[in-house]
């Protein structure tokens, strides 16, 4: 008898959930279908006749693809005389961008010892999937990545490929420490401070889980002293990062240039559905790709950040330094000490100011009448001129407490916080003043992003408090605590501390550009000049 002649059931389309199937077969084949439509692999495999190959297969597919929803319907099984049934499925796949994928198969119902059963295949997943493959959903990345570049056009950050040199203790088992030491002596030439020992403070920090012991460049892996994946528990994994294009630079901008370039590369992902299959590439069943994003342009000066990087070498304790362009506020480079980076300092972050704004306060005083009675004029006056308002510039790193900057408790300097941001903007909008200029602008990194500005506004600028605070600014660089500081013609200078234990501020004006300096610690007043100084000497070799 055919097949065909045997049918006692005629086909009809019902949904997974709620199916009204009146044969064992349906009701079988349509509960199988719910439990993917729930994403349930476990409950999906029960109904089939080989539930643990089910369940691995069903359970690497749903992983695979991580979708939002997925969504089945089946045909009503057409069921023959022998025990069999026929029915097919379309599954279809939905994420959190609404991007659907959609599979239609086939598969068989037989009645068991055990009761109806899906014949197991992993067909019924994808038509044709062979043994062991899985469906995968995975992002793409346009190409070529947009790179970053500084304010001459050229390219400051670019996209390149890394190794990662990851170690994973729990490989290692009870060689754990030889490992650790065999790793340190194959980095070494390349990367001579990440020692044993630092590598045991990570693996310990992290609490027996993998990590990234250090990750190199392409041209650093041929200079190993060996190959570290013959170390047990070593992998060597390679990727793509953002990366400085001049190996000697680097800068704490990187992390907030980083994560706007991450933003561009998230705004133009596209997406691919893949079949993969053991021991072949992946292959593309489904997709879409957005143009590549544009070039990132900046207002960063590679030659003022390399000598940013050698003028906070000579200090022990934390210092930090600002370039910022005199007359548009840009951010010309930003570098800071191993000290400073451990101390976590930021460029939006708040810091105690103590004597260095008494300048700024008297002139504010002199100028606005009640200023000691906390006038709001007077705290208005400080915002025009970039001071208690906070800042949040594309690009820079944002900061971890997004307390305040300013008390308006009093009109006082101690009890006066500002960022380095702060305290760039009080620059530039004096230096914009000195030239004519009626209005202060915000510190920014990336052209034509827009900074905002919170607690207050930037505004007009008052001629006798810019013709003040300038005035003493001079006296100070000519006979006062700036005094000392050589190869800085013209220079205007703010410099003072929050007492002994600081923090140290310099804030100078000079040759269009405006110089900040952040010091912690003992003596810090003295640090932040003896850095000023250096920037001075470096600048004119």
């Amino acid at each position: 008898m055919s097949a065909a002649s045997a049918v006692v059931v005629a086909v009809g389309l019902v949904s997974a959930c709620g199916s009204d199937e009146t044969t064992d077969a349906g009701r079988v084949a349509g509960e199988f279908a719910d439990a993917v439509e729930r994403q349930d692999a476990q409950a999906a495999s029960t109904f089939t006749s080989s539930p643990a190959l089910a369940a691995e297969a069903l359970a690497a597919t749903l992983a695979g693809m991580d979708a939002r929803s997925v969504s089945t319907v089946v045909d009503k099984p057409v069921e023959y005389s022998d025990g069999t049934a026929s029915f097919t499925m379309k599954t279809t796949w939905q994420w959190q961008d609404d991007s659907t994928y959609a599979t239609s198969t086939s598969g068989m119902v037989r009645k068991l010892s055990s009761g109806w059963k899906v014949q197991w295949d992993p067909s019924l997943l994808f038509q044709g999937m062979p043994s062991g493959a899985r469906l995968q959903r995975i992002r793409t990345d346009a190409r070529p990545a947009p790179s970053i570049d500084s304010r001459s056009g050229k390219t400051f950050m670019q996209m390149e490929p890394v190794n990662e040199i990851n170690f994973d203790p729990s490989a290692a088992g009870k060689k754990v420490d030889a490992a650790i030491a065999a790793l340190a002596a194959s980095i070494k030439p390349i990367a001579p401070l990440v020692t044993a020992k630092v590598i045991a403070g990570q693996v310990d920090k992290a609490n027996g889980q993998p990590i990234t012991a250090v990750t190199l460049r392409d041209p650093d892996m041929k200079v190993l002293a060996s190959d570290p994946e013959r170390i047990t528990g070593v992998t060597v994994h390679r990727t793509g990062r953002l990366v400085m294009n001049d190996r000697r630079l680097e800068s704490p901008l990187e992390v907030g240039l980083t994560n706007y370039w991450n933003a561009i590369r998230d705004a133009t992902a596209g997406w691919q559905v893949q079949l993969a299959a053991p021991g072949q590439r992946p292959r593309r069943l489904a997709g879409e790709q957005g143009p590549p994003g544009k070039d990132v342009a900046t207002s960063i000066d590679q030659n003022q950040q390399l000598i940013l990087g050698d003028s906070v070498v000579d200090v022990a304790q934390p210092a930090a330094m600002m370039i910022f362009d005199a007359q548009t506020g840009g951010v010309l480079a930003m570098a800071q000490n191993d000290a400073a980076s451990a101390a976590k300092i930021e460029p939006a972050l708040s810091y105690a100011t103590g004597s260095v704004l008494r300048p700024v306060f008297d002139a504010v005083d002199r100028a606005v009448p009640g200023a000691r009675d906390d006038t709001r004029a007077a705290h208005d006056v400080l915002h025009h001129y970039g001071l208690g308002v906070r800042f949040v510039a594309p690009g820079v790193s944002v900061p971890r407490d997004p307390t305040p900057t300013v008390s308006t408790a009093r009109f006082s300097p101690d009890s006066f916080t500002a960022s380095m941001l702060n305290m760039g903007a009080l620059g530039v909008a004096l230096a914009r003043a000195d030239a004519g200029r009626r209005e202060s602008v915000a510190p920014y990194v990336i052209n034509g992003a827009t900074t905002k500005v919170d607690n207050g506004e930037l505004g007009a600028l008052t001629p006798a408090v810019s013709r003040d605070i300038l005035g003493q600014m001079a006296t100070i660089a000519r006979k006062g605590d700036a005094s000392d500081i050589t190869n800085a013609p013209g220079l205007r200078a703010l410099v003072g501390t929050n007492g002994p234990k600081g923090p140290g501020w310099f804030v100078g004006i000079q040759g269009g550009k405006v110089i900040v300096v952040y010091c912690d610690g003992d003596k810090s007043g003295t640090a932040a000049l003896q850095v000023a100084q250096k920037y001075f000497r470096v600048s004119t070799r």
